[in-house]
């Protein structure tokens, strides 16, 4: 078991197979175009499973190092918003990733602005879960978060561990990994009646704020960086 790559051995990128890895020809472009890899300089390769290892760089890379598989984190945490207009939702999931969400939903409510169309809805989703795994080789991530398709928040808070962020929720735990984030209008009254409300603190946050402060409090208590309040 290892750690992850720290970014001393050249870029980072992911291939299907870390025992015969090809590149795709967006990244060989990036390496080779943008960054200027020249034939044998390093590199890190990840099969998005936890694991990666040293190679260097050519067109199919050279394996130069045992495969190293990194635990997977736990518990997995799961950050939830409301879709933002505009280019937030792209800024949101790039620094939930480079944080180290394992899941990103998105999520609709009475107060949406934007309203997607189901085809619109999945052009997004692809969009994003691109931005992510960009995200996930500049952060030297060794898993590219899972991005849920668009859900009503009736839908999705009914899962067990859901919480929604709410002032005056109680303290953020793992005990609860899972963190909805609102509309900047608020929930309605009957979206968060009897459900776990988790608090961000006492300002009002746009919801990109407010999905990363969600997200770095769960990671910090994950890393044991921040006393946990369960019981």
């Amino acid at each position: 078991m290892g750690s992850l790559p720290d970014g001393t051995s050249g870029p980072h990128v992911f291939v299907r197979d870390l025992e015969a890895p090809e590149l795709s020809d967006e990244d060989l472009h990036h390496l080779r175009r943008v960054l200027r890899l020249r034939k044998g300089d390093p590199l890190t390769i990840s099969d998005g499973d936890h694991r990666w290892r040293q190679a260097a760089f050519d067109d199919p890379p050279k394996i130069a190092g045992d495969i190293i598989e990194v635990p997977a984190p736990s518990p997995p945490i799961t950050i939830g918003f409301v879709v933002p207009k505009g280019d937030r939702p792209a800024w949101i999931v790039q620094k939930l990733t480079e944080i180290g969400v394992d899941e990103i939903h998105l999520l609709a409510s009475s107060r949406s602005i934007v309203k997607w169309e189901p085809n619109k809805a999945e052009q997004q989703r692809s969009r994003l879960v691109r931005v992510a795994r960009e995200a996930a080789m500049q952060s030297r991530q060794v898993k590219v978060p899972t991005i849920r398709p668009i859900r009503d928040i009736g839908e999705a808070s009914s899962v067990s561990d859901a919480t929604l962020a709410h002032r005056g929720g109680d303290h953020i735990t793992l005990d609860r990994p899972i963190i909805y984030i609102g509309p900047e209008g608020g929930w309605e009254a009957s979206e968060i009646a009897n459900k776990p409300t988790v608090s961000l603190g006492t300002s009002v946050l746009r919801a990109e704020t407010a999905a990363v402060t969600a997200a770095s409090a769960l990671a910090l208590l994950r890393a044991d960086l921040l006393d946990n309040h369960s019981p």
